[in-house]
């Protein structure tokens, strides 16, 4: 049991006694914990009923569930340890019942009963308790309704009734409220002092009081049963007897309001959900998701009670409320005899209405389940992505979870093992972390097997940390590409195949990004990209992209800045005849001048491809040539004197050992490679403050 290891860290310190006798003293702890968990509610709700204070009730219920750690552990566990605490508690309310110095006749009368009549048990202890009779006999429902009373905060009556009734711990609750710990602790004990402030009766209200607290009412019921049906912490991943209480107390509610579809609509849930209890566990006790459950298992007498609710729901009428919508979707796995014979587009067209009707973080959430089922993946982690920044969901494991399943159905494996082992690490639960750690391996080795497959090896990030490492950029060609790669690294992922790298994603990177940013912005980021994807074709390093162009689906923007007039004639000629520049930039940039060819192709020339005597070149495709004029064709053999074959334009130095260039991109003569546009471009706005493309003559 989960309350077990918390009793037994807490008494394991005490004496040297149960040191001695460490077996039976453990059993003893691990029973009082038990005991409390199921019988908690019960005992107080005596109590209250007793000494009218939900903050004293819990007090004496507390002192005697300390006198059980201290006695059972030697004295052995009782045949009935529930009797046990509830006449222990009984007799504690009983001294501060003689203590107090101002009694309610109906108190003293109690007390004389309680007092000097034999304990005969539990039987007896409720014999003494039914003096006080309600419209509904049944004390822990009368609890209920004094916890969610209207001076209270929804969020208080939920956090109070989880406590008094579900026996959950403090941190339980904030995980079931997804927040801190202090502020449910916070909450109880505001609530409790409001309610013995105003000496709330202990019994069920009538009328329209009743009505208007029914919803917060069912509200903690379904909570109380989530807490059964899928244990925040532990070595359980059930609790069925939170879940039967919570079931107990729904059936309850339904026979006190019988025409209110939302009381019906929460049974048709809980008995829909409660139907798969047996299944939700193979035979280890690891978690099994719905997809993998054996659906013979499923409780066939819940399911038709389920359907039974469900239709009286609706037979009350009136609009779909949650519940009843949540009991919908649940119908409808019910009603499939297989995974693969679910209705996901009805279910997800009901999440759909939901999200309308109760727009929370979690239905949002489990919306992007339903959306990823019933239209793709693709679908439901961009309605997940969307979730990233909600408050709410940030500690909370199962956003992390349902990412890592989609994006392991893309085969986006590395970000998914990413996901698997944030989400084990938010989760409490044991057998759940281990599944998801389970998940976070085999993604491992699917990411391992991509990597040694064919064109595979190669990731995002490995490719832009080569990118940016080249010896021709420049410190500020770095920079400004570093932002842009940066980005995409961030959004996509560094550990995604650069052959799973779409052109499309990489727009939804920049729509995100940039899509408002100015145009020169946007172009510069979209002049990075298509410099990426250039560089990745030239490397052997397939991208997503058609014919490797990441930068497809990116329309470069009109930037309202006049027309870019050519460099007059004169000064390029000047430019060329200046020996204080290099003859390499000289011919480069006549060369552009008098040709009008673009950059990039004039600097994919290489020396086997040119005809000096005819003044031109094929170029690297092999469709076309590149034809110049005079000053060219008088620079041009000094710049390839010597050399037969490689790139015509060369860096000024070799590469580095630990990153070779293509193997088309390296000058077999003079060991250098290729100049890149980046440091071409450099050099020109160097010596002219200019971009290449002003040498355009026509």
């Amino acid at each position: 049991m989960t309350s077990g290891n918390g009793s037994g860290s807490e008494a394991g310190g005490g004496n040297g006694s149960e040191a001695g006798n460490g077996g039976r003293a453990g059993d003893a702890r691990g029973a009082v914990g038990a005991v409390w968990r199921m019988e908690s509610a019960r005992i107080i709700a005596g109590l209250v009923r007793m000494v009218g204070d939900v903050g004293l009730a819990e007090e004496l219920a507390q002192d005697a569930l300390l006198a059980a750690l201290e006695q059972w552990p030697q004295a052995g566990v009782p045949d009935n340890p529930g009797a046990w605490l509830m006449a222990v508690s009984k007799r504690r309310a009983v001294d501060h019942l003689r203590r107090g110095e101002r009694h309610e006749r109906g108190n003293e009368r109690l007390a004389h009963d309680l007092a000097t009549r034999p304990d005969t048990g539990e039987a007896g202890v409720d014999e003494a308790l039914g003096v006080l009779d309600g419209e509904v006999g049944d004390d822990v429902l009368r609890l209920m309704f004094v916890s969610c009373h209207p001076a209270l905060s929804t969020e208080s009556r939920v956090a109070l009734t989880l406590k008094l009734i579900g026996g959950l711990r403090t941190e339980e609750i904030a995980r079931a409220f997804l927040v801190s710990e202090a502020t449910v602790a916070q909450r109880v004990v505001r609530a409790k002092r409001t309610l013995a402030d105003l000496r709330v009766p202990f019994e069920v209200p009538e009328g329209p009081d009743r009505a208007a607290r029914l919803s917060s009412v069912l509200e903690v019921v379904y909570l109380v049963f989530n807490e059964g049906y899928a244990a925040t912490a532990g070595e359980d991943w059930t609790r069925r007897d939170l879940c039967h209480e919570a079931l107990r107390l729904g059936r309850l509610l339904a026979g006190l309001a019988p025409c209110e579809a939302e009381v019906h609509g929460l049974v048709a849930l809980m008995e829909l959900q409660a139907s798969r209890l047996a299944a939700r566990n193979d035979p280890s006790g690891r978690p099994l998701a719905l997809h993998e459950q054996n659906r013979g298992r499923w409780d066939r007498l819940l399911i038709h009670r389920g359907f039974e609710a469900l239709l009286r729901a609706r037979e009350c009428g009136g609009p779909l409320g949650p519940y009843v919508l949540q009991a919908a979707i649940a119908a409808c796995h019910a009603q499939a005899a297989t995974a693969e014979e679910t209705d996901w587009k009805r279910i997800a067209d009901l999440y759909e209405v939901l999200t309308r009707v109760l727009p929370t973080p979690v239905v949002r959430l489990n919306r992007a389940v339903a959306l990823a089922m019933a239209y793709g993946p693709e679908a439901g982690l961009a309605a997940a992505d969307a979730l990233a920044g909600e408050p709410a969901l940030g500690g909370y494991h199962r956003l992390p979870s349902v990412r890592g399943d989609l994006l392991a159905r893309l085969g986006r494996h590395e970000e998914a093992r990413r996901e698997f082992e944030r989400a084990a690490a938010l989760t409490r639960n044991v057998p759940e972390r281990t599944v998801l750690l389970e998940r976070a391996a085999a993604c491992a080795d699917a990411a391992a097997a991509v990597r040694a497959a064919p064109g595979g090896s190669v990731t995002l990030g490995e490719a832009a940390d080569d990118f940016l490492a080249r010896e021709d950029l420049d410190a500020a060609t770095v920079r400004s590409y570093g932002q842009t790669m940066g980005r995409l690294r961030r959004e996509i992922g560094d550990d995604v195949p650069l052959a799973d790298v779409s052109a499309g994603r990489v727009a939804r990177v920049f729509a995100e990004a940039w899509g408002s940013a100015a145009p020169a912005t946007w172009n510069r980021h979209r002049g990075a990209v298509r410099s990426f994807s250039a560089w990745a074709a030239a490397q052997g390093r397939p991208t997503g992209g058609p014919d490797g162009d990441l930068a497809a689906g990116l329309g470069r923007r009109y930037e309202p800045r006049g027309r870019t007039r050519p460099i007059d004639r004169s000064r390029v000629e000047a430019l060329g005849e200046r020996p204080d520049i290099a003859l390499r930039e000289r011919v480069l940039w006549l060369l552009l001048h008098e040709s009008a060819a673009g950059v990039g192709p004039v600097l994919a020339l290489n020396v086997e491809n040119l005809d000096l005597a005819g003044r031109r070149a094929r170029t690297a495709g092999g469709s076309g040539w590149i034809r110049w004029g005079d000053g060219a064709a008088e620079l041009l053999p000094g710049l390839v004197a010597g050399r037969r074959r490689g790139p015509l334009f060369l860096s000024e130095r070799r590469p580095g050992p630990g990153r070779p260039p293509a193997p088309g991109d390296l000058c077999p003569e003079t060991g250098r490679r290729r100049l890149s546009y980046e440091r071409a471009e450099y050099l020109f706005k160097q010596a002219t403050g200019h971009t290449l493309g002003r040498l355009r003559a026509r």
